[in-house]
């Protein structure tokens, strides 16, 4: 999937895999966990709304968002995605899902919080900021 955020004057968008969905707080939620130095992260941080988008088989798209930064790259040229800037945030028309969500939690994960040490082997003083999403609005093409 694609994480994306921001709005019409800037944005940005990562390829991510870790994630979940679920009921939180009464409501139905998506979870995505991002990398404290992930460009991404900081329209997380400046905005209240976040998009997961979803595009089947077509990988390019996600090694290019997984393996370049939107800081000194333009994801969206070297992509060909059609931004789309609609309900306070941002996704992209090529999606054949996308999800908005509500931003309603963030939070580093914190070594001492593991209780099974093993999957600290993914990380290198970079644990993952859990952002939790209220799903507000599922866009799906037929």
């Amino acid at each position: 999937m694609l994480v994306a955020a921001g709005d019409k004057d800037k944005f940005n968008m990562m390829t991510a895999s870790w994630g979940f969905a679920g009921e939180m707080w009464g409501n139905d939620c998506m979870a995505a966990v991002i990398r404290p130095q992930r460009y991404t992260m900081e329209f997380i941080n400046n905005s209240d709304y976040f998009t997961l988008s979803f595009y089947g088989d077509n990988k390019d798209i996600h090694k290019i968002c997984g393996s370049k930064s939107g800081r000194d790259t333009d994801k969206v040229k070297l992509t060909g995605l059609t931004p789309v800037f609609s309900d306070n945030t941002v996704y992209f028309e090529e999606a054949r899902l996308v999800i908005v969500c509500k931003k309603q939690y963030v939070q580093q994960m914190k070594e001492e919080c593991f209780t099974d040490k093993e999957p600290l082997r993914w990380y290198n003083n970079d644990l993952h900021y859990m952002v939790i999403g209220k799903i507000e609005k599922v866009l799906k093409k037929l």
